[in-house]
């Protein structure tokens, strides 16, 4: 074999061990050999050994063979069972209330610590510290959320609450350990190691189809293995346990047959039309594979139901685009029918695939051409195009060894190394409890930094690659200081507020007092401060505010006592106006008003005798030569404090009055004389004429108002 490329695969399986002999031409694969033996007893359990030196010794057989015609094996290529992942779904919820908008680094921190939530989850349910026993071999994000609702991305997002859901899968490092000590009881070493279901997507589901979301069901006797690709990549693995030995023991329990004769009947119905059975009490019986299948439908719609629901549950709740089916128990009647039903896609959407949809496989006459060699054959061709392998790096100095089946990270090292990143990350700042005008509030303290990443002495971020022997640096985060909270923070935007007060704009500022003391904005408040803060509320609040009290004194009815009973003048009195309407002064404002504060007015003698319906004189306008005339006679006198007032004089608010009426005579012709402006020059003996209204009349004649009135010389 010197020169040539030839590859020795294992399949180890539950019941049995495939031993390969494969070589890479320029054209393609060719199968060499083929060796498959049964384990002798129970050494395998759910793609885990369980009895090494029993798994060993089928091992050394099968080599031991292959030896007799290719000579010395040393290195061998293997997998590790799909059956053997473990799947955890977990949520990580985290408080963004003022955290700066998220970037992406911190949508990969909170990536990180759900999954880290599930190593948790499952190292608990192994009820035993396993949490470092665990290599995670991928996760996909199930959905984002932002206070309470889906999002598609948190980038660039800010809110209260952010959570993240995802679906992790880990490959439990015994599985491996075993793996390498079995061999080496037979004398093997380690050459490749792959994952089942990487395997057998290798062959059938190349890179340039894994931008189609498919789901691969491998079904073999024990657990159907699951792997889901989409977007170029392999985005989940799954397992239900159940698969062919739950179609066995149905075809076991409906015609009472043995497992080993049921197992030869599950497998005549895959080819034949008819099957013959004998039960436990000898009767024989023969079916058509219609009838036969009608009668273990039941096991075979429950192992599809299962294969769906693990589907369902990898694919965030969608069905994929197709499904292949591979391994023995993929043959089971109906089964791809029932899965399409399940999954609501057509029927050509699920299909099982054997080794003719392996591209490049040469002398496919020398295998079986059904689905359950497509792992082994897919176990050596991965091994040489995408083998893994263990890498080291140090985290904080401490060696970690990681199985390599992707392109590893820092933040798949930093899982590996079990780095609780969520305590990491620097404490809140301790939060300050204020009293706002009697309510307590309490005001969260700044956020923690994310903890510090360097990756050999070079600042380095969680998606960066890995390479052997690197060295991390993992620094815990600062924590949150305690806030800075400002008086001004806590009060309105416009801390002002504007009135209008007698046509005068006025800004208010707020009455601040902090512990009871006088404050200003501008001040930093402390724990467990006091902080009150009010503006006026009523128009005497604003006018006081203002100090402008004098103005209010002054709003105030005007009342006089004439005669022993008082009399208020109310245009004369105070007033306040609210936007051009009568208000009171306990009438609530607010911003933006318009005050008027009116103060009372002291008025004349005759403007308060108008206003109040006393009669002061009798008047009486008529014309003299052509020219009003204004006759007065006094009605009546006013005395304050004893001393009469004339009607030009100021009365003030509460004077004590009194009114005294006089009885008047009627105007006649010669009253006129009193208050005419006329100059009269009378010549000795001459004579004169008087007329009213254009009639002769004498000086004693009564008159009216408006009355014409001639006086003339003769």
């Amino acid at each position: 074999m010197e020169g040539e490329q030839i590859t020795f695969a294992l399949d180890i399986g539950t019941r049995t061990v495939v031993g390969l002999m494969l070589r890479e031409q320029a054209e393609g694969y060719e199968v060499l050999d083929m060796i498959v033996e049964e384990h002798s007893e129970r050494a395998m359990l759910d793609g885990q050994i369980h009895d090494v030196l029993e798994v060993a010794k089928v091992i050394k057989s099968i080599k031991e063979k292959l030896e007799a015609s290719y000579g010395t094996l040393k290195k061998v290529c293997v997998a590790a069972a799909g059956r053997a992942l473990k799947t955890e779904r977990a949520v990580l919820e985290m408080d963004i209330k003022g955290k700066p908008i998220f970037q992406k680094e911190d949508v990969l921190h909170m990536e990180l610590m759900a999954v880290q939530n599930a190593q948790n989850q499952l190292a608990s349910s192994q009820k035993e510290d396993m949490l470092n026993r665990y290599d995670c071999v991928g996760y996909s994000v199930v959905c984002y959320q932002l206070d309470g609702q889906d999002i598609g991305s948190l980038i660039d997002q800010q809110g209260d609450k952010a959570s993240v859901e995802i679906i992790a899968t880990f490959l439990p490092k015994v599985v491996v350990e075993s793996l390498l000590a079995a061999l080496a009881r037979a004398d093997l070493e380690m050459e490749a190691l792959t994952l089942e279901p990487i395997a057998a997507i290798s062959v059938l589901i190349p890179p340039s189809m894994r931008r189609l979301n498919v789901a691969l069901v491998d079904i073999g006797a024990g657990t159907s293995d699951i792997a889901i690709t989409d977007s170029g990549t392999i985005t989940a693995f799954g397992m239900v346990p159940i698969a062919g030995d739950e179609i066995t023991e149905a075809v076991s329990d409906e015609f009472l047959l043995d497992f080993p004769l049921a197992e030869k009947a599950k497998r005549e119905l895959q080819t034949e039309s008819h099957i013959t059975v004998t039960d436990i009490l000898g009767f024989e019986e023969q079916l058509s594979k219609e009838e036969a299948v009608e009668r273990i439908l039941p096991s075979i719609k429950k192992l599809a139901e299962a294969i769906k629901e693990e589907i369902f549950l990898l694919n965030s709740h969608h069905s994929p685009k197709a499904v292949m089916l591979i391994g023995g128990g993929s043959l089971t009647p109906e089964l791809p029918k029932i899965l399409a039903e399940l999954l609501g896609l057509p029927e050509n959407r699920v299909a099982i695939r054997g080794l003719d949809a392996i591209a490049k496989l040469q002398k496919k006459e020398l295998l079986a051409a059904g689905p359950e060699l497509v792992t082994p054959i897919g176990i050596a061709i991965a091994s040489r195009q995408s083998p893994i392998q263990y890498i080291h790096a140090f985290v904080n100095d401490r060696l970690v060894r990681m199985f390599q089946m992707k392109k590893l990270t820092v933040a798949d090292c930093l899982l590996s190394a079990g780095i609780p990143f969520s305590k990491m990350y620097g404490k809140p700042g301790l939060a300050a409890i204020v009293e706002v005008n009697g309510q307590r509030i309490s005001i969260p303290g700044k956020h923690g930094e994310p903890p510090a990443l360097y990756k050999n002495g070079q600042p380095a971020g969680l998606e960066e690659e890995l390479a052997h022997g690197d060295r991390l640096t993992v620094e815990q985060g600062h924590d949150g200081s305690s806030p800075e909270v400002y008086i001004k923070d806590l009060l309105d935007a416009e801390i002002s507020r504007i009135y209008h007060v007698n046509g005068k704009e006025e800004m208010i500022l707020p009455e601040i007092l902090v512990n009871g003391a006088p404050a200003v904005p501008s001040e930093r408040l402390q724990d467990r401060d006091r902080l009150s803060f009010r503006y006026p509320e009523t128009m005497a609040e604003l006018v006081e505010w203002l100090q402008k009290e004098e103005m209010m004194e002054r709003v105030q009815p005007f009342i006089v006592t004439v005669n022993e009973k008082e009399h208020e003048a109310a245009e004369f009195s105070g007033r306040l106006l609210k936007n051009g309407l009568p208000a009171l002064k306990s009438s609530k404002i607010s911003p933006g008003d318009s005050i008027d504060v009116v103060p009372y007015k002291a008025p004349r003698l005759h403007e308060l005798a108008d206003a109040l319906g006393l009669e002061l004189v009798k008047r009486m306008d008529v014309y003299f030569n052509g020219t009003e005339a204004a006759l007065e006679k006094q009605a009546a006198a006013v005395y304050r404090d004893d001393i009469q007032l004339r009607p030009e004089q100021t009365i003030q608010l509460g004077d004590h009055l009194s009114y005294q009426s006089k009885e008047v005579t009627d105007f006649i012709f010669q009253d006129v004389f009193v208050y005419a402006d006329s100059s009269i020059s009378r010549a000795s003996g001459t004579s004169f004429t008087l007329l009213k209204n254009g009639q002769p009349a004498g000086f004693a004649d009564p008159l009216n108002s408006g009355d014409q009135l001639v006086l003339t010389f003769n």
